[in-house]
């Protein structure tokens, strides 16, 4: 009975979610579904659940309901019509979920977009001395829009949409011109999201990015200046909100034993870029044990956090490269763009991570189909 009831709420949270009818916050929307519970009874059905309903059971429901002489018992068990309307029943649920799935898949796209942005100053080499390369060999944008396609052509055409609150937007293919010309639409909204939250962590800091574009756009000498503005940002967001000292005492608490963190400047124990940069990614907090997986031993640094702060520490280097360019090549200017892209999805992901930029509110909207 718990999985029965687990299923309900799973659905009532999605069908929740996706009434466009309903402005309330989403916090207050998942709260009604469980507002039949006080916390002693919510954590007697968490707990039940979890025994009773394990990985293997799932695996057999699914088998179950995929055999042809499960459903044959089943329809004799209830009758023709009551299992007619159970299978109508299933299907209007899985409306509803596909719809949630599938909103929440093409949510995750802009930060898809800022992920492979911000990899895109990386090396291999680089990536083979954070040891992520399996991590960071798959492309984020493309699984996506995959796993949108899979949506769309395998399950929506076979449910009943009409009675969800799905859009034609919804419902429409999202990448008829491929990844890269879809990619290409969110990169916008990864402009304006890395904006507001800077902003909202450093607002005069805004302006060194404004600036870098109008370099590129109105100056012949736009690639130094953009380099030299965007080095500025990096060093002034880092440095503002954690100075050197909290750094070495971020560095000592957290990372004692971690090399290249610290080196001596004028007989004095300085942190190195990289160190600035983790306390920022980690906004100042403890780095915390995670669950062991393939790409990670859950101890020290995480996947995610690692590698965006290396990101940030090698578009500075690239920087510093272009600072001295003055020909103004059009290879220079295509190295400067994509530098800044990476560097505002590094920002993105950044500061959403390190919760340095709290913002209730969705920091874009989903182009139209």
């Amino acid at each position: 009975m718990s999985a029965v009831l687990a299923l309900d709420i799973f659905v009532s949270v999605c069908k929740s979610l996706t009434d466009s009818t309903d402005l309330r916050p989403w916090q207050e929307k998942i709260e009604d579904c469980f507002a039949g519970f006080d916390g002693e009874a919510l954590e007697e059905f968490f707990r039940t659940f979890s025994e009773e309903f394990q990985e293997d059971e799932v695996k057999n429901w699914i088998d179950r309901l995929g055999n042809e002489n499960y459903k044959s018992f089943v329809e004799r068990l209830l009758g023709a019509a009551r299992y007619r309307q159970l299978i109508n029943a299933v299907k209007e649920d899985g409306a509803v979920v596909t719809l949630a799935i599938r909103r929440g898949v093409r949510a995750l796209m802009p930060f898809a977009v800022a992920w492979g942005d911000a990899l895109s100053v990386m090396s291999k080499e680089q990536m083979k001395v954070a040891k992520r390369t399996d991590a960071l060999a798959f492309n984020a944008v493309q699984l996506i829009v995959s796993l949108d396609d899979f949506l769309g052509e395998k399950l929506l055409p076979d449910l009943p949409m009409e009675g969800t609150a799905a859009t034609s937007s919804d419902l429409a293919a999202w990448a008829p011109d491929g990844p890269e010309a879809l990619a290409a639409q969110f990169r916008t909204l990864v402009t304006e999201a890395s904006t507001k939250r800077l902003e909202r962590a450093n607002s005069p800091l805004v302006r060194k990015i404004r600036g870098a574009r109008d370099a590129l756009t109105y100056s012949a000498d736009g690639v130094s200046q953009a380099a030299n503005s965007l080095i500025e940002l990096l060093d002034r967001i880092m440095r503002d909100a954690f100075p050197p000292e909290e750094v070495l005492r971020w560095v000592d608490g957290n990372l004692p034993e971690q090399e290249g963190l610290t080196y001596l400047k004028d007989g004095q124990r300085a942190p190195t870029k990289r160190a600035e940069a983790l306390c920022f990614v980690y906004g100042g907090g403890s780095v915390m044990p995670t669950e062991p997986n393939q790409y990670d031993n859950g101890e020290g640094l995480s996947v995610f956090h690692d590698v965006v702060a290396l990101v940030l520490v090698s578009a500075r280097t690239k920087l510093q490269k272009l600072k001295h360019a003055d020909s103004g090549t059009p290879e220079e200017r295509e190295q400067l763009i994509a530098v800044l892209a990476a560097i505002e999805g590094a920002l993105m992901l950044g500061l959403t991570i390190g919760g340095l930029s709290a913002d209730p509110q969705p920091p874009y909207e989903l182009p139209a189909a």
